[in-house]
Order: C-alpha cells, then structure tokens, then sequence
C-alpha cells in the first residue's frame, strides 16, 4: 500500500490509464535526464507499472530509496512540469 504522503504524480488515486501512464512516462523521462544510471531500479519500475499497476508500489520505494539530492531534484522537476500542465 502506498503511504498517503506519497500519493502525488503517478502515484495518486483516481487516475485514468492514460492519465496514470502519461504521468508515470514524464516521471521517468525526468528521473532518467535528471539522476541517470543510478535511477535505473526507478526507472525499470516506472516503466513496468506502465502496464502492471502492482509495480506501482515499488517504484514508490525505489524513488523514496534513492539519495536525498536526488530525490529532491526529480521532485522539483517533475512538480514543475505538472504545474506547467
């Protein structure tokens, strides 16, 4: 289960596939330009969950797992596209 904190992005409920899957691409363009190789897990994950909604939860934690500089940059980049939006 995803803690409340973390429903934001992709990661929220409610969302429709398309929605969801468009979010989950822009999060992964953002981690892979942003944080690079050591995004890879994200990444993986996000791209799988594309299709496999249980790989959502784990995405969730490899982002969270990640250094915190890195955290806060895809963060930052990724809440300034959706407010773009």
């Amino acid at each position: 289960m995803i803690a409340s904190v973390d429903r934001w992005g992709p990661f929220r409920e409610g969302l429709d596939d398309a929605e969801r899957r468009a979010c989950l691409r822009g999060l992964r363009a953002t981690a892979r330009l942003l944080v690079g190789p050591r995004a890879a897990d994200l990444c993986h994950l996000l791209a799988q969950a594309e299709t496999d909604p249980t790989a959502l939860e784990p995405a969730c934690r490899a982002l969270n797992a990640l250094a915190a500089s890195d955290k806060r940059q895809i963060w930052a980049a990724y809440a300034g596209l959706a407010r773009a939006a």
